[in-house]
């Protein structure tokens, strides 16, 4: 038996709200984590777009039904099956998506990347092709992957607001994830600023706008 990869046309989907123009001061990624949909995820950062922001969630190009085989529908980045094909399709997916809207960000016009648990590795993986310019990466619930370029990365984020963000009762964030994501900022020579919430694995709203907002 014989396995074989080709390339195809392949869409993609993303959802956003607000504007992207040449008046927009904010242009906020926000990349879903595993089992979500954009459209949904999307609704978590509604708060922002009184406060002038443009949020863009982009979406798993992977779905599957979350139980059984109807109802409700989920999106994945990746599973461990052609991982390193996963990989290469979703950063093509994401540069394009970046490259078709670059035009409309103004010279002025600040650039956050947020990945949100899965997503914090998507976004990492991301930054590392070179391809996306931004000032702000927050990674929430989820941590940098340990497969990235170190000496590329670090040279990327040498000069950013890095921020990492989780709940104190996030089942999925053990002092073995904090000692690995302490470890692999201390390879990229990063300090990034941590912030915690009482609140398990997903968005504090109070959080959120007191890191984009409030401390604009």
């Amino acid at each position: 038996m014989q396995e074989h990869h080709f390339n195809f046309s392949y869409k993609g989907r993303y959802s956003q709200i607000g504007e992207l123009n040449s008046g927009t001061k904010h242009l906020l990624f926000v990349l879903h984590g595993y089992g979500q949909l954009s459209k949904y995820f999307i609704r978590k950062f509604s708060s922002l777009e009184e406060h002038g922001f443009c949020i863009i969630a982009p979406e798993g190009l992977s779905k599957f039904y979350i139980e059984g085989f109807s109802g409700r529908v989920g999106a994945t980045w990746m599973t461990k099956v052609d991982r390193e094909i996963d990989i290469e399709n979703y950063l093509e997916y994401l540069n394009q998506l970046y490259s078709g809207i670059k035009d409309n960000i103004s010279a002025d016009c600040k650039v956050t990347l947020l990945g949100f648990s899965q997503g914090s590795a998507t976004v990492s993986r991301w930054i590392a092709s070179g391809k996306i310019n931004f000032d702000q990466l927050i990674l929430w619930a989820g941590i940098f992957p340990p497969d990235m370029d170190i000496t590329v990365t670090r040279e990327i984020l040498s000069d950013k607001d890095i921020t990492y963000v989780y709940g104190l009762d996030d089942p999925f964030i053990k002092q073995e994830r904090l000692k690995e994501m302490t470890e692999i900022s201390n390879r990229l020579k990063l300090k990034p600023e941590i912030i915690t919430f009482p609140g398990k694995h997903d968005i504090d709203q109070n959080t959120l706008l007191q890191l984009l907002v409030n401390n604009r």
